[in-house]
């Protein structure tokens, strides 16, 4: 292996990153449009990781099941039947995840990325751009500020959990769902924490010891939250 090898990041193939994602989505199948969307996201986020520190998580294998495919996972049980033209916040965005999948999967969702940090925010950007999404954005601000409403409000692994979900509740408009990616113990918190939300029942996601889709609906916006 020479030097230029050894630090060029590996390249999976649409078929290979098909398979990373099956035990995520399933039989459903990815376009090849989405496939080189992934591999064009993948691409941003190993050269931009280099120098901001977007993700922990270093591998390509890795990053596709870690993050595209829990993102995915999400995304199928949240729109199982195909496109549809919700609008949808995603909080903390940091590298774009669940969001930017979410919109990967129904290209119809009107997105926004709330991402404070100024260079991550500028990340985000450079991937809608590269990407082609219409109807997505990036507000670099904190969530406290924003007087956006959706019908569906997104989080994965943000800071200060406890205090970030009553500002999450109050992004949705009534009638509409908050979706979280979190740890198994985080669960009872957030149940704790919005009793006047709808939560159904944690949904494991797959190759995940601990991880679940937290699924709630706000049915009375001053009750709920």
């Amino acid at each position: 292996m020479t030097p230029q090898s050894a630090t060029r990041p590996i390249e999976l193939d649409q078929k290979r990153i098909a398979e990373l994602l099956t035990p995520f989505i399933g039989p459903a199948s990815l376009s090849d449009l989405q496939l080189s969307s992934i591999q064009v996201y993948l691409e941003l986020l190993l050269k931009w990781n280099a120098k901001l520190n977007l993700t922990a998580i270093r591998d390509p294998e890795e990053a596709i099941a870690r993050h595209f495919g829990e993102s995915l996972f999400a995304a199928r049980q949240l729109f199982p039947t195909g496109p549809s033209r919700d609008t949808a916040i995603d909080i903390g965005s940091g590298a774009g995840f669940p969001g930017l999948p979410l919109k990967l999967w129904n290209s119809s969702l009107e997105l926004t990325l709330i991402e404070s940090n100024q260079r991550k925010a500028t990340f985000l950007r450079e991937v809608i751009r590269a990407l082609d999404f219409d109807s997505a954005s990036v507000t670099a601000a904190r969530a406290e500020t924003v007087s956006l409403r959706g019908d569906l409000v997104t989080f994965r692994a943000v800071e200060r959990f406890q205090q970030i979900l009553p500002v999450a509740c109050n992004l949705v408009r009534q009638g509409g769902r908050i979706a979280i990616l979190i740890g198994e113990a985080q669960v009872g918190l957030a149940q704790k924490t919005l009793p006047g939300v709808q939560w159904q029942t944690p949904i494991p996601i797959p190759l995940s010891r601990n991880g679940r889709l937290l699924i709630g609906e706000v049915i009375h916006l001053k009750q709920s939250c």
